[in-house]
């Protein structure tokens, strides 16, 4: 199982971007999944996560300008981001707990994808 992660990329504040997470591989099925952020010389906080039947919630500096979605058929999650503050500069990295076809829940990460919001 893997998780890899796109839509990174350069954006001036007030901007927008959409990050996307695409899960692969042999998935029995998906439970949680969430965005974490790391700025530099921070550590990682969890941005936002989605339940399998689509309850969110966000950290309180994200709230109202992110939104978290998934496509369960598509065993994909969205962070649509808008109104982009400088501070939301950071590397995004997917998180997911996934059951594979043929093993125990476990807790996969994706290889991160930069975000640098200029001011």
């Amino acid at each position: 199982v893997q998780l890899q992660a796109f839509g990174g990329g350069l954006v001036q504040a007030g901007g927008s971007l959409r990050l996307s997470c695409v899960a692969s591989g042999t998935i029995g099925y998906i439970h949680d999944m969430r965005w974490y952020r790391q700025a530099p010389g921070k550590q990682r906080e969890l941005v936002a996560g989605c339940t399998s039947s689509g309850r969110t919630n966000y950290v309180d500096s994200v709230k109202g300008r992110f939104t978290i979605s998934r496509d369960n058929a598509k065993n994909t999650v969205y962070l649509q981001m808008n109104r982009l503050k400088p501070e939301d500069t950071a590397v995004y990295y997917c998180n997911a707990d996934i059951v594979p076809t043929t093993g125990r829940l476990y807790d996969y990460w994706g290889q991160g994808t930069q975000v640098t919001v200029s001011s």
